[in-house]
């Protein structure tokens, strides 16, 4: 029989807080060959810098990233650099960026103090109408702000932006506090802090969606990841860029209610007995798959098996046009030399990119509501043996909690984007 290695458990670059006991432990495991190593990384790259990111994605969708690397290879994964760009030209950007944080965060401490102070608020400071709360406990936080050199503009009469993103300072401060609080990295003030500021920098930056719960999960792994305070907020505002849609919400619907009706469909496709089924337990909206698609599974994976999800299925995505679409906001993407992005290489895509691509036609879904649909695909017997109302299916699906596996699911999302591609064309 071939011995397999077992590989090394990852979460020792994850502590847990010894006192939390009931986390579940992480399947991945960091496997020689198969995961994507610093030295194989390095190696993709050409001496001037220009990357092969072609050589890496099929390492990832099979073993992941090395802890080690994650941070620099997600900025690559989420659209922050070209993979076609420079060591140099990739500096400038960088540099650009971390000025242009900076500048924000210093427009966001003259509306409020605390930002950047190292504290944050978890008590609301102003009222609706836009005149302070006088609570003591915010009062006492300013002034040692102020102590500290920030100086409030007070003077100045409130704009309706500016009142909306101090309406939200606390519940930012609230699920900061929330946050992953099973992990030694969060004991740290500094640490909480850093996000809530990158959160409440972000809620004033994009003022169409603002801040939604479900973001600080989002967030909280740049953090970890990436030590520079400007390339996180960056790179948390790249993976907005993909789910915002989520987010934005009119007086009649949330945005991800169009996902969870593209959910509907697909499992309407591949499993009409399970969709019929859930229908009839008036669960047809699929609500219930809310959660896992607003926060890509955060909280039905350990910590570091989400991570793993997450690269896996960024590197089955990956578009190699990124950069350009972001950068370009979304135009026609015409390239220095002229050529258009849809002359890209399929060689540099994703596989499940490179499946859409190969299918044309509409708008592509993302692999997101696969995930989704192969989990109910998975617990289809349980749901259609056990389920006699939507509180069953809720419990059914939260007793999954830590007990998926990232890779299997990730597979089987593929699988059923193939099915339901032949079968819509059908």
């Amino acid at each position: 029989m071939m011995w397999r290695d077992p590989g090394t458990p990852a979460d020792d670059y994850y502590q847990v807080r010894p006192e939390c006991k009931d986390v579940p432990e992480s399947k991945f495991r960091i496997k020689a060959g198969k995961t994507l190593s610093a030295r194989k990384w390095n190696a993709a790259f050409a001496p001037d810098g220009v990357l092969d990111i072609g050589k890496t994605l099929n390492r990832i969708h099979r073993g992941g990233i090395h802890p080690s690397i994650r941070g620099e290879v997600w900025e690559f994964l989420l659209g922050c650099y070209d993979p076609k760009s420079t060591y140099e030209e990739r500096e400038e950007i960088r540099e650009q960026r971390r000025a242009k944080y900076e500048i924000l965060k210093e427009v966001c401490k003259k509306m409020f103090p605390l930002i950047g102070s190292g504290k944050f608020v978890t008590a609301p400071i102003i009222k609706e109408n836009g005149e302070p709360t006088e609570d003591p406990i915010v009062l006492q936080q300013i002034s040692l702000a102020k102590e500290d050199g920030a100086e409030e503009h007070s003077d100045v009469p409130m704009s309706k932006k500016e009142i909306e993103w101090k309406l939200t300072l606390h519940q930012i401060g609230l699920d900061v506090v929330r946050t992953d609080r099973t992990l030694v990295f969060y004991e740290s003030q500094e640490n909480l802090a850093k996000l809530w500021d990158i959160l409440s920098v972000y809620s004033w930056f994009d003022g169409d969606v603002g801040y939604c719960q479900g973001m600080s999960d989002l967030c909280s792994p740049m953090i970890m990841l990436l030590e520079n305070e400007g390339d996180a907020f960056w790179c948390f505002e790249r993976l907005m860029r993909r789910l915002r849609g989520n987010f934005r919400c009119t007086e009649d619907s949330v945005g991800v209610e169009s996902q969870l009706s593209n959910l509907a469909s697909v499992t309407q496709v591949i499993d009409p007995k399970l969709h019929q089924h859930l229908e009839t337990l008036g669960g047809g909206d699929y609500l219930f798959a809310f959660r896992m698609l607003m926060v890509l599974f955060r909280r039905e994976f350990s910590f570091g098996d989400s991570l793993y999800l997450w690269e896996m299925m960024w590197a089955l995505e990956y578009d190699p046009d990124l950069f350009l679409m972001y950068e370009e906001d979304l135009e026609a993407c015409e390239r220095p030399d002229g050529t258009k992005g849809k002359g890209k290489s399929r060689k540099q895509c994703g596989k499940y990119e490179r499946e859409n691509m190969r299918n044309g036609g509409a708008a592509p879904l993302p692999i997101s509501v696969f995930l989704v649909a192969s989990v109910l695909k998975d617990k289809s017997t349980k749901l259609l043996t056990e389920a006699r109302g939507l509180d069953d299916v809720v419990k059914i699906l939260n007793d999954m909690t830590g007990n998926l596996d990232a890779k299997k699911a990730c597979i089987n999302a593929m699988k059923l984007h193939k099915k339901y591609l032949k079968k819509a064309k059908n």
